[in-house]
């Protein structure tokens, strides 16, 4: 993002999530906040046309990506908390809802977000004009990714990285250094060793996609980086498995689009599903499970 300004994918990302619970029922992240928090302006003009960015022929694949990673994560930090885990780290939170509509009060957690300080000054504004109330457990951790320490950052806000721990890092990788993601990467690797993981995405590498994806891959590519958020960082799966293993995450298990549609989207009548440019990753002490 440009230091000082929000970012406007993270604001774009955000408007989807809200549109996915006016178009789609049933939707596969039920976010009631979803709405309140991209804003009045920008909420009240969804509301009288909630296609108004669907123009696109592919923007429903989009919008059923973004619903379907943010309800991959919590389905997993749902397996994390009933295990025994308590902490949960949002990167790039963006304006990510999960910390304030937690409905499982008994099995509390203690959580941080952590993004870009004016990201974050964007975001508690956001929050102050909906109402949405901040929990007493959850703790803001500034940081640049690019150029600042994680660790530095999230023990001065209290994190323990002596416990089992649950990251959950999405919409981010694709527009950091390869160096910024595996220098991430390796310290999530250090701390969850007793416990925890994290659930991420990435963008596949453009040397695997057929000439429609590449077109299709083309025009969002040119259209983040025209608002100054470029794309930087692709990776192959079977690479990036390797090179998470052999961080020390015991388990990488690649989560490709064919497998969300087949968890999330099957039986479906209105035709939604996850396209096929970006795959979720789940890195961690333990292996994927059921999924």
């Amino acid at each position: 993002m440009i230091p000082a300004r929000p970012s406007a994918t993270a604001h774009r990302v955000a408007v989807r999530r809200a549109a996915h619970q006016l178009l789609d029922d049933p939707p596969v992240l039920v976010d009631p906040l979803a709405i309140r928090i991209i804003g009045s302006k920008s909420a009240d003009a969804l509301r009288a046309d909630p296609k108004r960015h669907e123009r696109g022929p592919f923007s429903r694949y989009l919008r059923a990506f973004l619903a379907a990673r943010s309800r991959f994560a919590e389905d997993q930090l749902a397996r994390f908390r009933w295990g025994g885990g308590r902490q949960y780290i949002v990167l790039g939170a963006g304006l990510d809802t999960s910390a304030y509509r937690d409905p499982d009060s008994s099995h509390p957690l203690l959580v941080w977000e952590v993004d870009h300080p004016s990201a974050q000054a964007w975001k508690r504004q956001r929050l102050e004009e909906a109402g949405i109330a901040i929990p007493a457990e959850l703790r803001f951790a500034p940081v640049d990714f690019e150029r600042e320490s994680l660790d530095e950052a999230l023990s001065s806000a209290g994190f323990d990285g002596r416990q089992p721990a649950f990251f959950s890092w999405l919409g981010v990788t694709p527009y950091l250094t390869r160096d910024a993601v595996m220098a991430t990467l390796k310290y999530i690797a250090e701390v969850t060793a007793n416990g925890g993981g994290v659930v991420f995405d990435y963008g596949l590498s453009p040397s695997r996609f057929n000439v429609v994806q590449r077109l299709v891959f083309e025009a969002v590519a040119a259209r983040v980086c025209a608002v100054g958020e470029p794309w930087r960082t692709f990776f192959e799966p079977d690479k990036l498995t390797a090179d998470l293993r052999g961080l020390g995450l015991a388990a990488a298990d690649d989560v490709s689009s064919e497998a969300l549609n087949a968890r999330y989207f099957a039986d479906r009548t209105d035709g939604l599903k996850v396209g096929s440019l970006a795959h979720l990753m789940w890195a961690g002490s333990a292996p994927l499970g059921d999924f």
